[in-house]
């Protein structure tokens, strides 16, 4: 996980959203304990989350038997697939001259 190295001088995007007083308090008293400023707190917990998330679309962990059966799928022969094969057969749609 990385950390944002942006001080507050460099930041120039600005974000907007609404909450609940509920979550405020909540967001407000995690920041406090965290020393950190509520601005920092809640941009280094979305850039974390957001990062996990894309991380989440690249990377997947199997452990035990299922990284074995996932080796022999990968290690298996390319079986014929009808609908792959119409797919890439048809030109792109940005080759259409």
């Amino acid at each position: 996980m990385s950390t944002i190295a942006a001080t507050s001088n460099s930041r120039s995007a600005r974000l907007g959203f609404r909450a609940t007083p509920e979550q405020e308090a909540v967001i407000r008293r995690a920041a406090e304990v965290a020393h950190k400023s509520l601005t920092d707190f809640i941009l280094q917990s979305a850039y974390s989350v957001a990062e996990q998330t894309l991380l989440d679309q690249r990377l997947f962990v199997a452990s035990g038997s299922k990284c074995q059966e996932l080796l022999e799928l990968l290690d298996r022969p390319a079986q014929p697939n009808e609908g792959l094969h119409d797919l890439f057969s048809r030109k792109d749609p940005w080759e259409t001259r």
